[in-house]
């Protein structure tokens, strides 16, 4: 596992930017993803510390990202965190029943996302050991 690389799954081009600068700025390599198919190729090839997925996307949308990472031994230890502009109770829930560590909605300050990756990143850790 590279303990520095996030993926950053997002189909929306500024806001994976941004992100993907944020999570530099923090001290994290991060590299985005357009969609989910292109984000499970990197996560399989690259096996991050961190995942931070959409919800909803083209072709494979987060949660599906979600379970493919949570069904594959060599890459299951990763921390996901989703972000969604869905941020009711069911939404919240469905994205953790998939597997995911947590669950921010948007719209998010680049700063809040960088606190609740580590913090999920931090439970992942913790619960391996």
């Amino acid at each position: 596992m590279n303990e520095k690389l996030i993926v950053v799954a997002e189909d929306d081009s500024d806001l994976r930017d941004m992100l993907t600068f944020a999570l530099e700025r923090a001290g994290y390599t991060a590299v985005g993803a357009k969609d989910g198919h292109t984000a499970a190729r990197i996560v399989q090839v690259a096996r991050p510390v961190g995942i931070v997925t959409d919800v909803r996307m083209p072709a494979l949308n987060g949660m599906e990202l979600c379970r493919l990472v949570r069904g594959n031994p060599e890459v299951s230890n990763a921390a996901v965190l989703m972000v969604s502009a869905n941020a009711h109770l069911h939404d919240i829930n469905a994205g953790l029943s998939s597997g995911a560590d947590g669950y921010l909605p948007k719209p998010l300050s680049p700063r809040r996302l960088v606190e609740e990756l580590e913090l999920v990143i931090e439970r992942r850790r913790n619960a391996q050991s």
